[in-house]
């Protein structure tokens, strides 16, 4: 018996090893435009982001995802260095216009051979491929007939998961249809801060609708295509909204920021119906004419998974009309606010320690999440498909790169995954962000979140001392403090 089965918890050495379930998934992340490079071959078109990152000062420095890491080219190299580090799965997105340029018609064989023989290098290897259908990269012909806040946009989509999972379902066991949408909502069409930079509210909302009915019928289109052990999931960065006072006007401006960040996903997915107070909020913005009447049937599909992206808490107040609003942490720091309906609400940093980011270190909101989900879903399994950190790392002198702030990171987020175990909520798997330094969205390549580091000029990869600690605990299945036995 190990040491933790031994220890009663109240009394267990804080350094002792915390033992994760024996079927727990232990893996990395990624996203198709941050690694890929290749933006112009195997036919491959123009995605909103390739549009975003060549629009001069949208990207830092103006960096681009042409080239990335060229995980397209380095893939096997990649692949080997996840078996090295004992990892058990590998979650990758699908570029679509690699798939259907167009957004429309047939698929291009030649993007769906590339994807084919990455999950064959990953089963080779021992790594279960777990696949993404959409990480942002929408085709760029699709936005310029309007993009998500059309509804047609919906349509074409589940269209083209249909064509993937015709290619890939007899070998990839694990789906998500949409990678944050709030994000694909929120800062691409309302803030603008990401692709395809949009700033208004209404078509934010719009493109919240439609990426829901968007994921619905998708899963319709992967449950007709799929074999029968199948497992189909959305990823969700929900929110872990604090109020900074407990006064009744912070708790409703909490309720607020729930509402959009949260509710407005998990409501109609797995509740059937859009909160009420969502429309209240943003009645002076829209009328929700667009939810069409059988929509949200549409949407409410049973899933197998839940999967979860956390970074940070968020901690908002209410700010009275015609005060000034303290300056925020970014939840809404562009000219244009993500946040439709929340025109009231200011946004805090917590307090503690900081990433490269500027994002708080508090994993206790990763245990509060875990479980407060867990109490309104008690049958739905989660996963945390998303947790990670950019540090300011450098390749030392000795030709390693030494990262304890990373490590500590992960180490305390695990801690607290695992707490949520013990305390009874079903978490299937941990998926650490990301594998690889890449590019980083708007930050370009200043921001590195990696377990393995990459050399931006040379494209050496170098596995980080965290990624070699990550390793052995995805080996082991023993969460151990980074530096102990």
């Amino acid at each position: 018996m190990t040491a933790s089965e031994t220890t009663a918890p109240e009394t267990r050495p804080r350094t002792a090893a915390r033992t994760f379930p024996p079927d727990f998934l232990w893996g990395t992340a990624t996203a198709a435009y941050q690694i890929e490079g290749a933006a112009r071959e195997g036919g491959r078109t123009p995605s909103i982001w390739d549009t975003f990152s060549h629009t001069p000062g949208k990207v830092f420095e103006g960096h681009t995802g042409d080239v990335a890491v060229d995980h397209y080219h380095r893939y096997p190299e990649d692949v080997r260095l996840m078996s090295e580090l004992g990892l058990g799965a590998y979650r990758f997105s699908v570029s679509w216009p690699r798939v259907q340029p167009t957004g429309r018609g047939p698929a291009v064989q030649k993007g769906l051979d590339f994807y084919r023989r990455l999950v064959d290098e990953l089963l080779a290897a021992g790594v279960a491929p777990a696949l993404t259908l959409y990480h942002w990269d929408l085709p760029q012909e699709l936005e310029d007939a309007g993009g998500w806040p059309e509804r047609a946009t919906a349509e074409r989509f589940a269209e083209y998961a249909g064509l993937v999972a015709d290619a890939l379902g007899d070998r990839v066991k694990l789906w998500t249809t949409l990678n944050e949408p709030w994000c694909s909502a929120f800062l691409g069409y309302g803030s603008g801060v990401h692709a395809p930079g949009r700033t208004d509210p209404v078509a934010a909302l719009r493109a919240a609708h439609h990426l829901n009915l968007g994921h619905g019928l998708t899963v319709q289109a992967l449950r007709a295509a799929l074999p029968g052990d199948g497992l189909v999931a959305v990823s969700l960065n929900l929110h872990e909204v604090r109020p900074l006072t407990p006064s009744a006007e912070d708790l409703d401006a909490a309720r607020r920021i729930d509402a959009v960040g949260n509710r407005i996903w998990l409501g109609p997915m797995l509740e059937g119906a859009y909160p009420q107070d969502l429309f209240v909020d943003t009645a002076h913005l829209t009328d929700w004419s667009f939810v069409h009447d059988g929509d949200t049937a549409t949407i409410h599909r049973p899933l197998d998974r839940l999967a979860l992206n956390y970074y940070t808490p968020t901690v908002v107040s209410h700010v009275p009309k015609g005060a000034q609003k303290p300056q925020d942490d970014g939840h809404g720091s562009s000219e244009h606010s993500p946040w439709p309906g929340a025109d009231q609400v200011a946004f805090h940093r917590a307090p503690g320690d900081r990433t490269a980011m500027g994002w708080p270190v508090d994993p206790s909101a990763l245990y509060d999440l875990l479980i407060r989900t867990a109490a309104r879903y008690p049958a739905l399994p989660l996963v945390v498909s998303e947790n990670g950190a950019a540090y300011e790392d450098e390749i030392g002198p000795d030709g390693t790169v030494h990262d304890p702030e990373r490590a500590a990171y992960i180490h305390a987020h695990l801690d607290a995954v695992h707490r949520a175990i013990a305390d009874g909520v079903d978490v299937r798997g941990y998926f650490l962000w990301s594998l690889l330094d890449n590019f980083e969205w708007a930050y370009g390549y200043a921001k590195r979140f990696g377990a393995v580091h990459v050399d931006h000029d040379t494209l050496q990869r170098t596995p980080k001392s965290s990624a070699l600690w990550y390793a052995a605990v995805a080996r082991t299945g023993e969460l151990h403090a980074p530096g102990s036995a």
